[in-house]
């Protein structure tokens, strides 16, 4: 589409790279029926066509007001629409312009202001959000149902398998994963331990920056990104393969280090391989199925009555990091039968924070969700990313586990 874009923005690297992705939109709206806000809500300023004609206004010169703030801020950052879109439009990247103008023209107040600020002070300090997690899981029994759901129960990394194989990789920890679901980075460890290879942590990690990002505090998440290159570099030089996420949100952060820091001298190249080197889990796996594949053919068989598996595949796996199939196939290598999930591409609703700032929406998203993934009567439900594991299993009768959890135990069978 033509663009004019403003002053202020137009001779800027950002100004420059929304020219571009304007540009390639041609307003199809092949989005708006894979985007969950415009099948919701039915305002087509709630779907991707129309919140990509707020910002260009916006990038034109057009003020924006509390209303255009509102429709950018409704979006789950999904990127569905980005699966969907025949011209290989990066609207995310647009829509990160876009809310950090919006967000310079129209500051917030009140309550939003205090709510947005204390979740970037929190959320992304393993050390104080964990405390706050053990405080909530010790009176979780009396909690009201609202928080109850969101505080799972105390659980343990299990037993840590001894370090000794040649072959290294990193993980993150992360910030609410180690005392929200503390086993899902210990199941990982013993599985990679099965396949002849130790999973450790860097001293000095902390959040990939992905809360930050989205609360529109770019800086922060900068620093956060330059924290963690910093921790795991000398154990890349020192010879490690790969860092490995167990968070597929976080994988998708941490992937997009390079465009995070690509305006940082010190910090772009080491970004670059940073990015380079960063798996999900699943691709892990999938580079070992030969081994994993020996060590499943001497485990037990798995109960018929455990056999039925929901798998919800998060937007971070499938659209963020275009992952598609690779789970799945390696559940149903492990013996687990998949249950159709209708409207698979859809958002659960978790979407970082946004369950805790768009709760109406993001209810009604989990409700839709969980009707999908039970549909089929599975035994358990899995899915790829700590957001959507504590979303769903706040409103699930069934239990909901990480994937890899799954595969760990079938080892230990």
């Amino acid at each position: 589409m033509e663009t004019h874009l403003a002053d202020f923005i137009r001779d800027t690297t950002a100004g420059r790279e929304a020219e571009s992705i304007l540009r390639a939109c041609v307003h199809c709206g092949f989005c708006t029926a894979t985007c969950p806000t415009y099948q919701l809500l039915g305002d087509e300023l709630d779907g991707p066509r129309g919140r990509i004609y707020l910002i260009k206004q916006v990038l034109e010169g057009a003020e924006p007001t509390e209303k255009t703030r509102l429709h950018l801020d409704r979006c789950l950052t999904c990127r569905a629409c980005e699966s969907t879109c025949p011209s290989g439009v990066h609207y995310s990247r647009l829509l990160d312009i876009g809310r950090e103008v919006v967000e310079r023209k129209v500051p917030r107040k009140g309550g939003p202001a205090v709510m947005r600020h204390a979740l970037r002070e929190l959320l992304p300090r393993p050390a104080l959000f964990g405390t706050a997690m053990r405080l909530g899981q010790m009176v979780r029994l009396v909690l009201p149902p609202v928080l109850k759901a969101k505080v799972p129960p105390i659980t343990s990394a299990g037993v840590s398998p001894r370090p000794g194989h040649a072959r290294q990789m990193i993980a993150l920890a992360g910030c609410a994963q180690p005392s929200m679901y503390p086993n899902i980075n210990g199941s990982a460890r013993r599985v990679l331990h099965a396949l002849g290879i130790d999973l450790v942590e860097a001293r000095g990690t902390g959040c990939c920056g992905a809360v930050r990002f989205h609360l529109n505090e770019a800086e922060g998440a900068r620093d956060d990104a330059r924290r963690n290159i910093d921790a795991w570099w000398p154990l890349i030089e020192a010879g490690a393969e790969a860092i490995v996420m167990t968070a597929s949100a976080c994988g998708v952060q941490v992937k997009d280090y390079p465009h995070l820091l690509q305006e940082d001298s010190a910090y772009a190249e080491k970004a670059k391989r940073i990015a380079a080197l960063t798996r999900d889990i699943g691709e892990i796996l999938t580079a070992e199925k030969s081994a994993l594949a020996r060590r499943l053919e001497q485990c037990s068989p798995l109960p018929v009555g455990e056999k039925k598996l929901a798998f919800h595949s998060p937007c971070t796996l499938q659209h963020g990091q275009q992952i598609r199939g690779v789970v799945e196939s390696l559940l149903m290598a492990a013996g687990y039968e998949l249950t159709p999930v209708a409207d698979g591409h859809l958002c659960c609703g978790s979407a970082g924070t946004y369950s805790i700032l768009q709760p109406e929406i993001s209810g009604k998203l989990q409700a839709n969700k969980l009707a999908a993934l039970t549909a089929g009567q599975p035994a358990a439900i899995a899915s790829a990313n700590i957001g959507c594991i504590a979303h769903l299993a706040g409103a699930s009768e069934i239990p909901v586990r990480h994937w890899i959890e799954l595969i760990d135990a079938r080892l230990m069978a």
